[in-house]
């Protein structure tokens, strides 16, 4: 059975989502734990309340980055993952941290990559007018929010969004498409050549 470890800082709902599909779908895998860089996220609370082994790395006790990413990598390694999952984890990892879970840690983004890296996506996409938003799901590399591409979903921007409304059909499609990805990852249903990643299954990378 595969081990997932899933990283968040806040409330966690692509964790919810994904615990949720793991169950429902009866995935041939668990979640091995949940590990926050805040003692305060709300989502160790559905962990918890789930029997789900939780841990705290707290960004705020060190000066360093290399020191907490010594401490994260200590936490996860201590659950054997197959597969790493950055679910609204708010910290940029090193090159070294990132390069250790090469091709088994996956994030997800609320732009369509590879416009609009970093934050602020949904203020920036009204701004420049875009008709179309979205959200992606990649392998993490130590180029922030560059990693090969494994699924999307598109949302129109309507006359009158704010950077609040998008955001919240933004995440609507984050739920759906981000526990379809990790699922894809631990079947081994995936093809990676370069940048490019295609299903081996022939299943839509793209949902409109």
């Amino acid at each position: 059975m595969k081990r997932i470890v899933i990283l968040i800082s806040g409330r966690g709902t692509n964790m919810e989502a994904i615990v949720q599909a793991c169950a429902m779908e009866g995935w041939n895998a668990r979640i091995a734990a949940v590990i926050s860089s805040r003692p305060e996220a709300p989502g160790l609370a559905f962990a918890k309340a789930r029997a789900i082994p939780t841990s705290v790395v707290d960004a705020s006790a060190f000066g360093r980055r290399e020191d907490f990413d010594a401490a994260l990598v200590k936490a996860i390694d201590g659950y054997e993952p197959d597969l790493v999952v950055m679910a609204g984890f708010m910290r940029v990892l090193g090159a070294e941290t990132v390069r250790r879970y090469e091709g088994r840690l996956i994030n997800v983004h609320p732009s369509l990559l590879p416009a609009f890296t970093g934050l602020h996506t949904h203020r920036r996409a009204i701004d420049a007018g875009c008709k179309l938003a979205g959200a992606t799901v990649h392998f993490v590399t130590p180029e922030l929010d560059h990693g090969p591409i494994i699924v999307q979903a598109v949302v129109p921007i309507l006359p009158g969004d704010t950077p609040a409304t998008l955001a919240a059909r933004v995440l609507a499609r984050e739920h759906q498409i981000y526990p379809r990805a990790v699922r894809w990852v631990l079947e081994g249903l995936l093809r990676v050549q370069g940048q490019a990643v295609t299903h081996t299954g022939g299943q839509a990378q793209l949902l409109l």
